[in-house]
């Protein structure tokens, strides 16, 4: 289960008031997410949990296209998402992916960033990886181990000068590298862009910050 210090990380971004800086996406329906239309891949679906609402997806080939890169132009950000990694999936998986597009051809450059789970003996570790012309960066610690079939709360924190991520309120790697922002985009949620590396489980929530600072983590 969620511990208080995950939860209160996403309280001010669920209640009345919302930092302008700051983007919600609430996975209670497929048409739209975060206000924005939807591409949908198999039949991922919507699930009532003890959490509240989620997208189920089933590891094959369910998956939620997004037009719109909620970190583009951010120089530092936190990206956070509630999800429940579950049991019987893939060794790697891709959970959510932001993806830059250039301009000027409409095609995908290598600029992204990407949650990602690694399955390692029944439970998951956390692999965190950002991409920009500047620098690039993976995090990933496979003695960082954690349940499966419970929700989770996992962040990726820059500050423009360090890289860092976490699972429920605790570091799981940290690195200094200089990114670039990111340039306009999509995303994708439950897969890679590009289709590969689906994931089994659900997500809840994801909040988007321009600012490299979770207080509460």
């Amino acid at each position: 289960m969620l511990g208080a210090l995950a939860l209160a990380c996403f309280s001010e971004a669920t209640g009345q008031r919302q930092a302008p800086d700051s983007e919600v996406w609430t996975f209670d329906r497929l048409d739209r997410i975060g206000g924005h239309r939807t591409t949908i891949l198999g039949s991922p679906r919507v699930i009532d949990t003890p959490e509240g609402k989620a997208v189920l997806f089933n590891g094959v080939d369910d998956a939620i296209f997004i037009e719109d890169h909620p970190l583009a132009g951010a120089e530092t950000f936190t990206w956070e998402v509630i999800f429940r990694p579950d049991s019987g999936g893939r060794p790697e998986q891709r959970f959510f992916h932001l993806q830059e597009k250039d301009p000027a051809t409409g095609r995908d450059t290598q600029t992204r960033l990407l949650f990602e789970s690694r399955l390692i003996d029944g439970q998951w570790c956390l692999d965190s990886f950002a991409y920009s012309p500047r620098g690039s960066r993976a995090l990933l610690d496979r003695k960082l181990l954690h349940s499966l079939d419970e929700w989770h709360h996992v962040a990726a924190v820059y500050d423009g000068k360090q890289f860092r991520n976490y699972v429920d309120g605790k570091v799981q790697g940290a690195a200094e590298v200089s990114l670039s922002p990111q340039g306009q985009g999509h995303t994708s949620v439950g897969v890679r862009i590009n289709r590969v590396d689906y994931f089994k489980g659900a997500i809840r929530l994801a909040r988007m910050t321009r600012r490299g600072t979770c207080q509460r983590l």
